[in-house]
């Protein structure tokens, strides 16, 4: 089992960039396939990357492509991601999701695919 806490979230201008971080408890973190996503107001929470266990892949949801980049350091027992080049679309809750794997290197995109998650971290981002 593990626990997630993100951290990171803030109220940012339109154009910059801002690192999210989700801290992970309990041993053997790079077992477990992790994933952000993201809930703004009135909406349903959605995807936004996704990464494999050991960090060597990683998918992203179109509307962030190219400017968001998520990575992990298992030594550390933490997730990121970096979110570049901020839009006021982008405000939300942001939360990191963990799902346990014995083996598999890939990734998951549904959140009903995931075990964990973290309570969520928000950003606000002002035009």
């Amino acid at each position: 089992q593990v626990q997630l806490v993100e951290s990171g979230g803030g109220l940012v201008q339109a154009g910059v960039s801002l690192r999210l971080s989700c801290a992970g408890s309990g041993r053997s973190f790079g077992n477990y396939a992790m994933g952000w996503f993201r809930q703004a107001p009135g909406k349903e929470r959605e995807f936004v990357a996704a990464i494999t266990r050991s960090g060597s892949s990683t998918y992203y949801a179109d509307s962030v492509q190219g400017r968001f980049t998520i990575s992990r350091d298992n030594a550390k027992n933490t997730m990121y991601l970096l979110m570049d080049t901020l839009k006021p679309e982008d405000a939300a809750v942001y939360y990191c999701a963990a799902k346990f794997l014995y083996y598999s290197g890939t990734y998951y995109l549904n959140e009903d695919d995931y075990d964990y998650w973290g309570q969520g971290t928000q950003v606000l981002v002002s035009s």
